[in-house]
């Protein structure tokens, strides 16, 4: 696949400098139009594939909604269960720009929801984004750190084309254990667990209205949640559409309250 030419700087016309000068508007705060973006963090068998699909089942409220599946098939056998029922679409490279492609095929399409299991795969996997950093080192002396230099752009696109789809977007990431060395109390360095983080991008959740995160007792923790119904609830073993999509829903739809 071709690469785009490097931007080429030109003068700026005298019209655009008249824009630049014209006074900035402000206007009332709305989440009209918004859709939700949810992220879903956890080991494996912790139930992340079938927690999003009722996330994304409510979120649609009826309506046939998209999985863009890298987990060999693992949605597909959920089919039919508590009557959720999707279309998919299976890749097996996961070139971040191909992730961006599929969005925008299912927002032709006007699924509402989209829910990408797992996000994960566009990172480690083959063609991710840490493949790119490997292919494009070679330009740069094979210098890893200078790799980053084409592999970003892609990246900073895909989650782009996540934060820019027309309906609401669930992504589950896979997760693994995070460890720190610190000094006990003979001075020693030992291994302490800090917890889980999701096996993207450091920071990607900073991306999302609501990120929550799954142990293997099918225990749902809200990590992070822009929603206030949802800020910082433990479940045990939730009901994805009803315990997080009806409030999420909600929230969204809720006019902003204003003062007398």
């Amino acid at each position: 696949m071709s690469e785009l030419p490097p931007p080429v700087r030109t003068a700026r016309p005298q019209q655009a400098e008249s824009q630049d000068d014209a006074p900035f508007a402000f206007k009332p705060a709305s989440k009209a139009g918004r859709k939700a973006r949810l992220s879903i963090q956890g080991m494996s068998g912790s139930g992340k594939t079938w927690t999003g699909l009722s996330i994304a089942q409510g979120l649609s409220e009826g309506r046939r909604f998209a999985v863009i599946d890298t987990e060999k098939g693992a949605a597909s056998l959920y089919a039919g269960i508590g009557g959720i029922q999707f279309d998919t679409l299976a890749m097996d490279r996961y070139d971040p720009r191909d992730l961006g492609r599929a969005l925008l095929a299912a927002g032709q399409a006007g699924y509402p929801t989209v829910f990408v299991d797992s996000l994960s795969h566009f990172w480690t996997g083959i063609d991710g984004t840490l493949d790119q950093v490997e292919k494009h080192k070679g330009k740069y002396g094979n210098n890893q750190f200078a790799g980053w230099k084409d592999a970003t752009p892609i990246q900073n696109d895909m989650v782009a084309a996540i934060l820019a789809y027309p309906g609401h977007v669930v992504a589950s990431m896979r997760s693994y254990t995070e460890w720190v060395l610190e000094e006990n109390e003979r001075g020693k360095k030992e291994p302490k667990r800090v917890g889980t983080r999701p096996e993207q991008r450091k920071g990607i959740e900073y991306e999302f209205d609501v990120a929550v995160s799954m142990d293997i007792d099918n225990r749902l923790e809200v990590l992070k949640s822009r929603c206030p119904e949802l800020n910082r609830k433990v479940i045990d073993r939730p009901n994805g559409a009803r315990d997080i999509a009806g409030p999420l829903l909600a929230w969204l739809k809720a006019n902003p309250e204003t003062a007398e």
